[in-house]
């Protein structure tokens, strides 16, 4: 039989942010610090578990279509490890209540009765298109901004794509790379302008990839560069207005001169 452990039990949902190992927030670091289990996902960096070091670690995450665990399972194993380790750390990359299921998870959580925190993270839909430069509410340009998942429960590409493609704000669009098709056919048969486009892949991260071009050219400009999921889509005027000053230091400059000299 399984002893019981002595520590209470404890979730907490933690955001890792979009990639970059510096976005994570203090407050998520010493969430990671104090657990005894992580349970993590694919999109989180695994360099962050560095500071999980007297934590066990299992990855709970789905990579190239397949599932190390169904959402019951995960579900089931945050109450038995909580239950038997004491503090559960569920670590999400991204913020975990931005279709991070983070909500789902902390109430099958308690209703056995588990203590549990959240820890929010900087939302790879906000994250990631301002290190490429893009506001998603630029003034004078946009007024509000959508996010919408590129595949719901069902598999299907939401709903509210085509209610978003009519508006004149910004729209970016999660999980969505292997519906681009049917998005791009949303929008030519919504409007008549020829929108600006940008997708960017691992976002925040050394391997960052993005492409820009219209709705009606961005297809052709991703097989040629080979995009691929994780990748975001940013559909609007405010692409057009990319800041290029961030991409210049990067590629210029190491981060120190750019701390010393910009005083970031």
């Amino acid at each position: 039989m399984m002893m019981q452990s002595l520590k209470t039990p404890k979730l907490t949902i933690v955001g890792a942010g979009p990639g970059d190992i510096e976005l994570i927030t203090m407050k998520a670091i010493k969430a990671l610090k104090s657990a005894d289990v992580v349970l993590y996902d694919a999109l989180v960096n695994e360099e962050l578990l560095q500071y999980a070091s007297n934590a066990e670690i299992v990855f709970v995450g789905k990579r190239l279509g397949c599932h190390a665990y169904t959402q019951d399972q995960i579900n089931d194993l945050i109450v038995s490890m909580a239950k038997t380790s004491g503090h559960v750390v569920r670590l999400k990359g991204g913020d975990p209540f931005v279709f991070g299921r983070g909500s789902e998870e902390i109430e099958f959580a308690e209703k056995f009765g588990i203590e549990t925190a959240v820890v929010p993270g900087i939302s790879s839909a906000l994250g990631v298109p301002a290190s490429a430069g893009i506001s998603l509410t630029q003034r004078k340009i946009a007024e509000s901004f959508w996010v919408i998942t590129g595949t719901t429960s069902n598999h299907e590409l939401s709903k509210d794509v085509h209610l978003a493609s009519k508006s004149a704000a910004t729209v970016v669009i999660l999980m969505g790379m292997h519906k681009l098709d049917e998005i791009i056919s949303i929008y030519k048969e919504n409007r008549k302008d020829d929108l600006p486009i940008a997708i960017i892949q691992n976002g925040t991260k050394n391997s960052e990839q993005k492409v820009t071009g219209t709705i009606s050219t961005i297809t052709k400009l991703v097989a040629e560069s080979k995009i691929s999921s994780p990748a975001i889509i940013v559909i609007g005027e405010v692409v057009r207005n990319t800041s290029n000053w961030i991409s210049y230091f990067q590629e210029h400059f190491d981060d120190e001169f750019i701390f010393q000299n910009l005083n970031l």
